[in-house]
């Protein structure tokens, strides 16, 4: 068969869809595999890192191939990023902007890679699947990001705050809340400072 003398790169590069013609084509076999494996997603690359961004719905499904495909045995990080006043913000080709992005970062030890999944999520629904079943390390950095940015990781077995009193209204890192209002009192800090 022809396709016998493709290389794993060429394979993964061939299974990818309709990337339009301002996607750029990945240079990095792991991200042409997720690509290919998920319509509708995107990559970019960041400083020599490659970024694929993924569909909300895609992105339980994304960490669990990167593990269980790609021998990515490690979710480093697990954020997400407030552009509401961003006036700075990059525009990907192929991504549609929305307020808030959670982002984690995914290490491979045996391929000796790093890989960045990026996740749009909307305003009005800040609802995204948790991976803390896949990755346990991501446990608190997700209720960091709950408790912080409001963001609601659907499956996570203890979603509550982490930093702020169980009787905070609001999120302090939301570009909208208002900084300074009232003192923060940490959990188990004896008073405001």
């Amino acid at each position: 068969m022809p396709d016998d003398d493709l290389t794993l790169d060429e394979k993964a590069r061939e299974e990818i869809h309709d990337l339009g013609p301002a996607q750029a084509v990945p240079s990095d076999e792991v991200a042409a595999a997720v690509i290919g494996r998920f319509p509708g997603t995107v990559f970019h690359d960041s400083h020599g890192q490659p970024v694929v961004y993924v569909e909300r719905a895609s992105w339980h499904d994304a960490a669990a191939f990167l593990r269980d495909d790609q021998q990515f045995t490690q979710c480093v990080d697990v954020t997400v990023v407030d552009h509401l006043h961003d006036s700075t913000r990059l525009a990907v080709a192929g991504v549609a902007p929305e307020r808030f992005e959670v982002v984690a970062n995914f290490l491979s030890h045996p391929r000796n890679r790093r890989i960045r999944i990026i996740s749009a999520v909307p305003q009005s629904d800040t609802t995204i699947a948790s991976i803390a079943d896949l990755f346990p390390g991501v446990d608190f950095a997700e209720r960091e990001a709950y408790d912080l940015l409001g963001v609601t990781f659907e499956g996570h077995p203890d979603l509550t705050r982490i930093l702020l009193p169980d009787d905070w209204e609001g999120h302090p890192l939301r570009k909208d809340d208002f900084p300074a209002r009232v003192p923060v009192t940490f959990k188990e800090d004896p008073g405001p400072r």
